[in-house]
């Protein structure tokens, strides 16, 4: 077990001795006492950790999601490690009376993920009492189930999370698992999705892709950090500098690089970019889409064209997954001082990288304005 494994395990043992997890009957059930039928618009995400609470609070108050009407509701799984009552607390000493929360507590397991189980319900309510969902970020999907075996570099550290979530994939986009399964997205075509990061690996295990469990070793053929130096920004997927360094408080554990978009796909074609547009992202990631899942057309690859950084669904027009971070608090805020490198001279910030490095910062606004205008157009069709 790994000392990040350990670390997890300690933390859930101490939140079950205090009484602070949702293992038991869950007590919030938001989609139980609202009706489908509302005048305003309702984004679901999985995954309501803090960290995504602040992600989607600096996304509204940056305009980016400029939804006055939005409720926000938080769905995760019981036996999800994480201790969601921090977030509860958060939310409710923030004054977010627009983000709520709904705990599923329907069993789950590796053996149903890929056809109507227990959850299957809570899928179906879903697409019917909100306008759109986002998959966010998180540790490594158990390669079990894309039919993999374990690499010794992979970390699973939330195998519930994972099974949750791929399930709620397949349900709402359907698989190559079971051809004939009808997904829920058939009654909701324009039903927005979007997968960052984790979630974007998650959009494609759950209809039947594979990952690279190791971008670094399996593509690039590197097995020392040393060795990745000299790969150059533009190929480091996360900062190697964040595991020589740690000690440096100010460095940026992230790394920028740059994409290249598909002329003919939305990235290009709906946004209003071109394929000579080279955007810089966020990222920090170690695994990558391998082989795509059923329904999915890439739609952005790293410059020297070995990872996929972007996919969009080909009979859904509204369905998205990316895999650098356009979410990221720190990405708004100007005075946030970093270093990029160990031996930087000077200090920039996130939001700087990108305005200095055209069009990042348009990139980014158009990508969530995408989203919210999908959002609410879904709401008025609803």
């Amino acid at each position: 077990m790994t000392f990040k494994q350990l670390k997890a395990a300690a933390t859930l043992l101490l939140a079950l001795a205090l009484g602070l997890t949702d293992c038991a009957a869950p007590t919030d059930r938001y989609f139980d006492t609202v009706p489908a039928e509302h005048g305003g618009v309702r984004l679901t995400v999985f995954y309501p950790s803090i960290g995504t609470v602040r992600d989607v609070a600096a996304l509204r108050e940056v305009g980016f999601l400029d939804i006055p009407d939005l409720t926000v509701v938080g769905v995760f799984h019981v036996k999800e490690t994480s201790n969601y009552e921090a977030a509860k607390t958060f939310v409710q000493d923030e004054g977010y009376d627009w983000f709520k929360f709904h705990a599923v507590d329907a069993p789950i397991g590796p053996d149903d993920l890929f056809r109507r189980n227990a959850c299957t319900a809570e899928f179906e309510t879903i697409v019917r009492k909100s306008d759109g969902v986002i998959f966010f970020g998180g540790p490594d999907i158990p390669p079990s189930v894309y039919g993999r075996k374990t690499s010794l570099l992979t970390e699973i550290d939330d195998p519930f999370r994972h099974y949750f979530e791929v399930s709620a994939v397949f349900h709402l986009l359907g698989g190559s698992q079971d051809p004939g399964f009808m997904p829920l997205l058939a009654s909701r075509p324009d039903f927005p999705v979007f997968g960052i990061c984790l979630g974007f690996q998650t959009l494609n295990v759950g209809t039947g892709g594979t990952l690279i469990q190791d971008i670094w070793t399996e593509i690039y053929f590197k097995t020392t950090v040393e060795e990745l130096l000299p790969l150059g920004h533009e190929l480091w997927h996360t900062s190697p500098f964040a595991r020589l360094r740690p000690d440096i408080r100010n460095l940026i554990r992230y790394s920028f690089h740059s994409l290249d978009l598909a002329p003919e796909g939305m990235l290009c074609r709906t946004l209003g970019f071109a394929g000579s547009d080279h955007p810089r992202i966020l990222s920090a990631h170690h695994q990558a889409v391998d082989k795509p899942g059923r329904g999915w057309r890439i739609s952005a690859v790293s410059r020297d064209g070995k990872v996929i950084e972007a996919m969009e669904h080909i009979v859904f027009a509204n369905v998205l997954g990316v895999q650098f971070h356009p979410e990221h608090a720190r990405l708004w805020d100007g005075s946030l001082e970093f270093i990029e490198t160990p031996d930087a001279e000077t200090t920039t910030s996130y939001r700087a990288i990108l305005e200095n490095a055209p069009p990042s910062w348009e990139f980014h606004r158009k990508i969530w304005e995408w989203y919210g205008a999908a959002l609410r157009r879904s709401a008025a069709g609803r």
